[in-house]
């Protein structure tokens, strides 16, 4: 075995220990609160450390949502499109409800309209890719013959992911086992799914 040079796991050691400084802060001080100063102190390196991965606060917390969000919510196929909605969306559901996540990801949301380049970032970072997955989740399902051919895909995503998104934002209840089954059972009626 190949063991990588002391520079590259000292970055590597560095980087994680940025991301949960970050997470961590956010937590503690809310979004609003949290520095590129307090960051670099917190995990113990320099600002122009973490200037050199990252342009800014939101990005940071970026990186450390989207690494949390892909490992809780996976798209797995077991042949049953409904199960597996169900189970993708109570992970987005759970992580979404709890600190440090929920806190952090609310606070990016709410710099996308006074900052283009993290707008940008999470659209193609995270928002994008998450979409076409599902969407190839969706087909998958498709091509079982668990929804017709032609069915909206994009527009099901959007319906799926909409009303989560719509209570982490506006700080309602979290869905709970019973909504989160009815939601996806709308959405796949809507898509005159067979047996729905």
């Amino acid at each position: 075995m190949i063991t990588p040079p002391s520079s590259v796991r000292r970055s590597e050691r560095s980087r994680r220990a940025i991301l949960r400084s970050a997470l961590d802060l956010c937590t503690e001080r809310g979004y609003g609160h949290v520095t590129i100063e307090a960051i670099a102190a917190d995990a113990g390196v320099s600002k122009k450390t973490i200037y050199r991965w990252w342009p800014s606060k939101g990005a940071v917390l970026l990186e450390a949502f989207t690494d949390a969000l892909i490992d809780a919510t996976p798209f797995v196929d077991t042949g049953d499109i409904g199960a597996d909605l169900r189970t993708h969306v109570a992970g987005a559901v759970k992580l979404l409800s709890v600190p440090p996540f929920g806190p952090a990801y609310a606070g990016i949301l709410s710099e996308l309209h006074h900052d283009d380049r993290l707008a940008r970032q999470l659209r193609e970072q995270l928002v994008d890719p998450r979409v076409e997955e599902a969407i190839g989740r969706l087909r998958s399902a498709q091509d079982q013959g668990q929804i017709p051919p032609g069915a909206d895909l994009p527009l099901a995503v959007e319906m799926l992911y909409g009303p989560v998104y719509y209570r982490h934002v506006l700080r309602k209840p979290v869905q709970d086992e019973e909504t989160i089954a009815t939601l996806v059972d709308h959405v796949l009626r809507s898509l005159r799914a067979p047996g729905y």
